[in-house]
C-alpha cells in the first residue's frame, strides 16, 4: 500500500493540477501547426505512450507502429512479465510501472495514449490523459460503469482531443455494407434484433476463492493492478485474463463482445439509449434446490432484452436481444440446414418487415437471407471504406491524431463509442440486478431473502442515468473507487 500512497496521496484533481504547474510555460504546439494548416512533414510521427502493453495492448501498440506514422516512445505495465515482449520489441521506449508517474514525468514528451488495461481502470487513465491534452485510443468496453462512459463522452468534447475505442469492426466494410442494404430498403423496417456470443470463455458463476491466499509474483505490482477496485488479497488465476468474470474488474461477456456485436444494429438502425431492460440468467445449483449466490461473479449465461424507442428505421419500438454463454436464437427459416448462423459462436440477426440480414463478429461476412440474395443485389456505395478495413482502425486514429481534432473522420470516437458502451452496461444493470437481495422474515418465522431484481423489467431514465423502479440497482451505475483513487471532474 505504501507505493500507492506515495504517488496518489493527493486526489486526481491535485495530480492534474500539479502536472499542469510542472509544465507551465511550456507551449506544446502540434507539429502539424508548425508547417501551416494541413501540413504534415514526411518524418512527422505520433508519439505514443502505451498503458497496458501485454496481450491486447501488445498487439495495439504494434498495430500503431506498423502504420509507419507512430513512434512507441513509452511503455507502462504493472506486470513485468506481460511487458517483456513489448519491451524487447521497442527497446528505446522508456518503461514505467505506474501510469501516474509516467504522466507526471513525461507528459510533455508524448502526443497520445493507448489504454489497454482491465476495464475497471479505463476511465481514470483515459480522463487523466485527456486532461493533459492527449489523444486517446481505449480498448473496449470504453468503461466499466455507465457514469464513466457518459463522463468520457463529455470529456472528449471538452478537451478537444482525437478519440477512438478499440472495436475495430467499426472500421470494417461489413457494417457499412449492411447500412447500405438497409438504406436501400432490402429488409424494410426493422422489427427485432438478436446478438449472441459463445462468451464467456473464462470461469464465471463461481465463488471468490476465499482462504486461498497466494504469493504475489515479484514482477507484478498488485496494488497498482487493483487501482480503483476494492482491495483484496492476491489470488492465482485472476491475472492476466480471468478478471473478466468478476464485477469488481470486468464486465462479463457483454464487456468482451458487446461492442463488437451490438455495433452493427446500433449503427444500421441509429439506436439511442434503451428505455427498459429485462433479463434471465443461468443458475448454478450447489445442492438440491439450492441455488448458489455468487454476486461478485458474472453469471454463466444470460438473455437480456432491451427496448428502444422506434425511429424512422423501425416498425414501432424495437427490441434488441443479447444472448451469451452459448445461447442462440432460433435459426432463421431462410437459412439452409448446413449454413452457419452468424460465424458459428457469435452473430447478429436483424429482422425486418421485408427480409432479414445477419453477420458475424466485427460485422464480418454480412449476408442477406436467404444467403443467395447476397450476391444477387447491387446497391450504390454510400459510405467511404476505411483503408485496410478493420485493421485500418489503428491507422485511422493515428492519422486523425496527427492531423488534429476535427480534421479526419473516425469510426468509433467517444461521441459514438460512449453511448454504445452505455447500451451494453445498461444490459449489465439487469444482469447484476438479479443478485440484489433483501432480508425477509418468512411465515414460519425464519429469516430468508427476496430478490426484487429478478423477473422484472427495469425502467431506464437515460437523461438522469438511473433505474426508476428499483433503487438498489443504481449502485451499479457509478461505483465508489478505492480510497486514493478519484476520477475527478470532467
Amino acid at each position: 500500500m505504501e507505493k500507492n500512497k506515495k504517488i496518489s496521496g493527493s486526489s486526481r484533481r491535485d495530480f492534474i493540477k500539479s502536472t499542469a504547474l510542472a509544465t507551465a510555460g511550456i507551449s506544446i504546439i502540434p507539429r502539424h501547426v508548425l508547417g501551416g494548416p494541413g501540413f504534415i512533414a514526411p518524418s512527422d510521427k505520433l508519439v505514443v505512450a502505451g498503458i497496458g502493453v501485454g496481450g491486447k495492448g501488445q498487439s495495439d501498440i504494434w498495430s500503431f507502429h506498423e502504420t509507419g506514422k507512430a513512434d512507441i516512445a513509452f511503455l507502462c505495465d504493472v506486470d513485468d512479465r506481460r511487458a517483456k515482449t513489448s519491451r524487447e520489441r521497442f527497446p528505446k521506449a522508456k518503461y514505467y510501472k505506474d501510469w501516474r508517474e509516467l504522466f507526471d514525468k513525461e507528459s510533455k514528451n508524448f502526443d497520445a495514449v493507448s489504454v489497454s488495461t482491465p476495464d475497471h481502470n479505463h476511465a481514470i487513465q483515459t480522463l487523466a490523459a485527456m486532461q493533459l491534452g492527449k489523444h486517446v485510443y481505449v480498448q473496449k468496453p470504453l468503461t466499466h460503469d455507465i457514469f464513466e462512459a457518459r463522463a468520457l463522452t463529455n470529456a472528449a468534447k471538452k478537451y478537444d482531443v482525437v478519440t477512438q475505442m478499440g472495436n475495430q469492426g467499426a472500421s470494417g466494410d461489413g457494417v457499412r455494407k449492411m447500412r447500405e442494404w438497409f438504406n436501400a430498403g432490402l429488409i424494410g423496417k426493422a422489427k427485432e434484433v438478436y446478438c449472441f456470443t459463445d462468451r464467456p470463455v473464462w470461469p464465471q458463476g463461481i465463488p471468490w476463492p476465499e482462504g486461498k491466499k497466494s504469493s504475489v509474483p515479484t514482477e507484478l505490482d498488485w496494488d497498482l493492478w487493483l487501482g480503483t477496485a476494492p482491495y483484496k488479497e492476491y489470488v492465482n488465476g485472476l491475472v492476466p485474463f480471468n478478471w473478466r468474470g468478476w464485477w469488481d474488474y470486468g464486465t462479463g461477456a457483454l464487456g468482451d463482445m458487446g461492442c463488437h456485436l451490438i455495433e452493427a444494429p446500433y449503427r444500421v438502425l441509429d439506436l439511442k439509449y434503451p428505455k427498459n431492460v429485462e433479463c434471465s440468467v443461468g443458475s448454478v445449483y450447489v445442492d438440491e434446490f439450492k441455488r448458489g449466490y455468487f454476486p461478485e461473479s458474472c453469471p454463466p449465461s444470460s438473455h437480456v432484452t432491451m427496448t428502444f424507442d422506434g425511429n424512422e428505421n423501425t416498425e414501432g419500438d424495437i427490441k434488441l436481444h443479447w444472448m451469451d454463454g452459448g445461447i442462440q436464437p432460433t435459426r432463421p427459416e431462410e437459412l439452409g440446414p448446413n449454413e452457419v448462423f452468424g460465424d458459428g459462436g457469435n452473430g447478429v440477426l436483424i429482422i425486418g418487415t421485408k427480409g432479414k440480414m445477419m453477420c458475424g463478429t466485427y460485422g464480418e461476412n454480412p449476408q442477406l437471407l436467404p444467403t443467395s440474395r447476397t450476391n444477387e443485389v447491387n446497391v450504390p456505395k454510400q459510405f467511404d471504406r476505411v483503408p485496410g478495413g478493420a485493421n485500418g482502425h489503428y491507422g485511422q486514429w493515428v492519422e486523425a491524431a496527427i492531423a488534429g481534432p476535427g480534421k479526419k473522420e473516425l469510426s468509433s470516437p467517444f461521441e459514438i463509442a460512449g453511448p454504445l458502451t452505455e447500451i451494453l452496461l445498461i444490459a449489465n444493470l439487469a444482469i447484476r440486478g438479479t443478485d440484489i437481495r433483501r432480508e425477509k422474515t418468512n411465515a414460519d418465522g425464519n429469516v430468508g431473502f427476496e430478490y426484487p431484481g429478478r423477473y422484472i423489467q427495469m425502467i431506464w431514465d437515460s437523461d438522469n442515468m438511473r433505474v426508476t423502479n428499483l433503487e438498489e440497482a443504481n449502485k451499479f451505475v457509478k461505483r465508489d473507487y478505492r480510497e486514493g483513487w478519484d476520477l475527478g471532474k470532467v
